[in-house]
């Protein structure tokens, strides 16, 4: 549970004259109360009043979870054959009494949800959005955050290991994937932070491509795209390694990519902007003829989520600074022929920046 984010919340809601906050992101409920759970269809929420205790509402089968967790405010929990927003409103108008000003997040809570406060409380304003507050507390990582990341990353370093070694003639994309997430969950790491990702040969040209029973054939790469959740908090790194000898024209693109990746990491400090960051990188792969093939940012924020603010991309501004932990991944994705992409996430220090994972980034080859 972090009470002084809770704090900064209330301060918050305090200057924006809010006396009740709706989180319903799981991953921003996880970093308020360190309760983790996907509650699928079901209703989870965090409310917080402005000048009473928060609370914690669940599914019922998960509410003995929350309460074994850090958080030490109420729990409560509904039965899948009662009426959530009912329990809610009642809850509220017990514990808060009539609210005036609901602040939300505007980015997730999906349109039945928002019909539902505003059926059970017709009398709120529904307009503040406190995403950009969530975001700006999540965006500069305390030194224990950090030290989990850092715990996270090396868990990633692992699935790296186990997954180049079940690379073989005719292996398939899932069978790796399997191999490598049955070691994981063997030692301990019961969960990933994404779907992860094996790509080979020109499967490898799809950024986000579905992998499946596509095999491991010679003088080809194979991309590995993978993450780890740990204590609460996500891992995410990709290397693409060779089978056999690469072709002369595939290791010019991963050469390429690498000189993108090294130099981009190199360039961060606290004082530039995350759109200098992505431009240093750019900047390689376009100056190389390969700009077009580079279709996407060159990272985002990562924290108790694989994906948080902010993104390294063109036009953002936003300054970094010390204790920022982000992606950077730039990719080169050429259609039937070759895909290749290299992703540290980093933290950023006083002077620089160091990587959560250690995994060499030359290129290696398996045989």
């Amino acid at each position: 549970m972090n009470i002084k984010k809770l704090n900064d919340l209330k301060n918050w809601m305090q200057e924006k004259n809010v006396d009740l906050a709706y989180v319903s992101d799981p991953g921003h409920i996880a970093y308020f109360t360190g309760f983790n759970s996907d509650p699928h269809e079901r209703v989870l929420a965090l409310f917080v009043p402005l000048n009473s205790d928060p609370f914690l509402f669940t599914p019922a089968l998960d509410a003995e979870a929350a309460k074994a967790t850090s958080w030490s405010y109420d729990v409560f929990g509904y039965l899948d054959s009662e009426n959530p927003w009912k329990l809610i409103a009642e809850l509220i108008n017990k514990r808060v009494g009539t609210p005036k000003n609901i602040a939300i997040e505007k980015g997730q809570l999906i349109v039945e949800r928002f019909g539902y406060l505003k059926e059970f409380f017709p009398q709120a304003t529904i307009n503040e959005d406190i995403t950009p507050l969530i975001q700006k507390l999540q965006v500069i990582k305390t030194d224990d955050e950090i030290k989990t990341l850092i715990e996270a990353g090396s868990w990633a370093d692992v699935a790296f290991e186990t997954g180049f070694k079940a690379v073989k003639e005719g292996a398939t994309e899932q069978e790796i994937i399997a191999e490598l997430e049955y070691e994981l969950k063997k030692r301990g790491v019961s969960q990933m932070s994404f779907g992860t990702l094996v790509l080979a040969g020109d499967n490898a040209a799809n950024p986000h491509g579905e992998p499946g029973q596509n095999t491991v054939k010679k003088n080809e790469f194979v991309l590995f795209d993978l993450g780890v959740m740990w204590k609460g908090y996500a891992s995410d790194a990709t290397r693409t390694v060779s089978f056999h000898e690469p072709r002369e024209f595939d290791k010019k693109i991963y050469d390429i990519c690498l000189e993108a990746q090294l130099q981009a990491q190199a360039f961060v400090r606290p004082g530039v902007t995350a759109a200098q960051i992505d431009k240093v990188a750019r900047d390689v792969i376009t100056e190389a003829g390969y700009g077009e093939y580079f279709n996407h940012r060159l990272g985002h924020g990562i924290g108790t989520t694989v994906h948080e603010f902010p993104s390294l991309v063109e036009g953002n501004d936003l300054v970094i600074e010390e204790g920022m932990c982000f992606s950077i991944e730039p990719g080169i994705y050429i259609p039937g022929k070759v895909g290749v992409r290299i992703e540290d996430c980093v933290y950023v220090t006083k002077d620089g920046c160091e990587p959560f994972t250690t995994t060499t980034k030359e290129l290696q080859i398996i045989s």
